[in-house]
């Protein structure tokens, strides 16, 4: 079993960065692909940037140059750093991965961080 912590979401001004976290926990897990997503208030969640592993990392338009996915293996985090942000990237961001466990493709999702870009 694999859970992931958010940290890194707040209150920013347009213009401003900010670099959220996820750290995975668990034992005897591989990660396979990982993906950061968004969810706006009366929105459906969109995937805002993902890491397939061995394939290209793709940006949603709206995010491309200004966002970047990354990651830390040896700490087991993921990171979106987000620069430039602009009102319309507020929303509740959400990570998440996809791990292989005894041969066998496993999904976890993060409990979500609020990011707020103020004008």
């Amino acid at each position: 079993q694999v859970q992931l912590v958010e940290s890194g979401g707040g209150l920013v001004q347009a213009g401003g960065s900010l670099r959220l976290s996820c750290a995975a926990s668990g034992r005897n897990f591989d990660i396979n692909a990982m993906g950061w997503y968004r969810q706006a208030p009366g929105k459906q969640r969109e995937l805002v940037a993902g890491d397939s592993g061995g394939g290209s990392i793709k940006y949603a338009d709206a995010v491309k140059d200004r966002f970047t996915i990354s990651s830390d293996n040896a700490k087991n985090t993921v990171y979106l750093q987000m620069n430039s942000l602009k009102p319309e990237d507020t929303a509740v961001y959400y990570c998440n991965v996809a791990y292989w466990y005894r041969l066998r493709r496993y999904d976890a999702w993060g409990q979500g961080t609020q990011v707020t870009v103020s004008s």
